[in-house]
């Protein structure tokens, strides 16, 4: 059964390689979805994939890559029931 995660992520997450950090993940664990900056200085992120794939990636974002500083991830999981659904992760600009 496929999910649906949406998150947003809180601290030092621009200009630092997060989205890209992301995406490396994503595609590591065969999920779809998009990570984007917002203009408040969080990151957005939605991903598609079964429930402890998105749990596993959930916890690799709150590591974040090297120079970034992950203070919170605000999230929600839900059943994702669309069968239409993107093929790949994305970074959105």
């Amino acid at each position: 059964m496929k999910y649906i995660l949406k998150g947003k992520v809180f601290g030092r997450v621009q200009k630092v390689g997060f989205r890209a950090f992301t995406k490396d993940i994503a595609d590591s664990l065969g999920i779809q979805g998009y990570v984007r900056n917002l203009e408040d200085g969080t990151v957005e992120f939605e991903a598609i994939g079964e429930k402890e794939t998105l749990e596993m990636f959930l916890e690799k974002l709150k590591e974040g890559p090297k120079h970034a500083f992950v203070s919170d991830i605000k999230y929600n999981m839900e059943v994702f029931e669309d069968e239409d659904y993107p093929k790949s992760f994305d970074i959105l600009y």
